[in-house]
């Protein structure tokens, strides 16, 4: 694999150095024995992980009651970039509203340790590879959540900072948006509409809590986007129901 290592974050480049060239070589207990950190998966009450640190030693307890292993895996990586970034503190207790890769993209302790965690667990340069030449959806968000043992919300995230198609995805609950994320290449001139389209599967699934996947169905632009012009375009659209109870919908241009 011929990798431009100038162009490497510095947690790419950390994999790097461990010779990861392929997603199975994603190891992140390895990686922490690495760093002289030892991993301890047990129940925790009122945090998703916890870090101490000890001089030139540490401990990271990872939450064992979420059923996800994307969700762990990625609670490993946020205590990994704090004990790689934060070394002026020696303790952190981070809850559920602090680790995810949804919020890597502000700015403060918790969410710089999202971004470098979004990293550890999908790192550009294997994704890149990965997606190739593929189209924007949640089937292709699937494939990666398979392919490198992460969340689909994570995989999606990671799809949309990638492509260069006019695309977003958004959350609701109970048919109401809840937040969203647009590629690039989304034209700023179009707003997402704040309420589910009411024929469509995404409103019953907000309602019931239904965890599946729909198929990419195309539809008009302006059942999901407001704007002018809207009304001419036209949208590719799939949808998940998620173990938070909200849908995840990822749509993305096709006229």
């Amino acid at each position: 694999m011929k990798i431009d290592l100038t162009s490497l974050s510095d947690p790419e480049r950390l994999l790097f150095s461990y010779g990861v060239t392929a997603p199975p070589h994603i190891d992140l207990d390895a990686i922490a024995a690495q760093q002289q950190v030892e991993v301890i998966y047990r129940h925790l009450d009122g945090c998703e992980a916890r870090l101490v640190r000890v001089g030139q030693r540490g401990v990271i307890s990872v939450n064992t009651a979420s059923a996800n292993l994307g969700r762990r895996r990625f609670s490993l990586a946020h205590e990994i970039a704090h004990w790689i970034c934060d070394q002026g503190r020696t303790a952190f207790a981070c809850s559920i509203n602090d680790i995810g890769p949804q919020n890597a993209d502000t700015r403060s302790v918790e969410t710089s340790a999202n971004a470098y965690a979004s990293q550890l667990v999908l790192p550009s340069y294997l994704v890149r590879p990965e997606i190739g030449g593929r189209s924007l959806s949640l089937s292709e968000a699937q494939r990666l959540h398979e392919t490198f043992n992460v969340s689909v919300t994570a995989a999606a995230l990671k799809l949309i900072s990638l492509t260069q198609e006019p695309g977003c995805i958004m959350w609701h609950h109970r048919g109401t948006l809840k937040r969203f994320r647009r590629s690039n290449a989304f034209p700023l001139d179009y707003y997402i509409v704040p309420e589910l389209p009411s024929e469509t599967e995404a409103f019953a699934m907000s309602f019931d809590g239904t965890r599946r996947l729909t198929v990419a169905r195309r539809g008009a632009a302006d059942r999901w986007l407001s704007g002018s012009g809207i009304q001419l375009r036209e949208v590719e659209y799939q949808s998940l129901g998620t173990a938070d109870g909200e849908v995840l919908t990822m749509l993305r241009f096709t006229r």
